[in-house]
């Protein structure tokens, strides 16, 4: 399964996370995105996973990372970017809940294991950047 994953972020350095409200992983927290449909890009698809998922528009500003992960049922390479809001209100029309968390907020909620993945990357490129 090939996905984008939107790590959405403010002017406050505050990244914004989502909980699954159904499935095998219900209640476990990701970055929101979807799957990319034949003849997208990633960032096409990242836009029309946002809009469909959050109604609002972003701006993919740069790749971060992919991600490879296998999970029971399927492997999952996992397309992430660094974006930000554009216009809407990110609101929850797929997922049960969301929130807003600083870097030392992120470990506070309980991640997908591929998101995870990210956190962990994401943390060590601010940690380079901050040498």
């Amino acid at each position: 399964m090939v996905v984008v994953a939107a790590i959405i972020h403010d002017n406050n350095n505050l990244i914004f996370a989502t909980q699954r409200g159904n499935g095998d992983w219900k209640d476990w927290w990701e970055f929101p995105g979807g799957k990319i449909e034949a003849g997208e890009t990633p960032e096409v698809a990242l836009k029309r996973e946002i809009l469909e998922e959050l109604d609002t528009k972003i701006a993919v500003e740069r790749f971060i990372d992919t991600v490879e992960w296998d999970y029971p049922k399927f492997h999952l390479t996992m397309h992430c970017y660094w974006c930000e809001v554009v216009e809407g209100d990110l609101s929850l029309l797929e997922h049960e809940a969301a929130r807003w968390l600083s870097f030392e907020q992120l470990y506070s909620v309980k991640w997908l294991p591929a998101d995870e993945v990210v956190i962990d990357k994401l943390k060590a490129q601010l940690s380079a950047i901050s040498e």
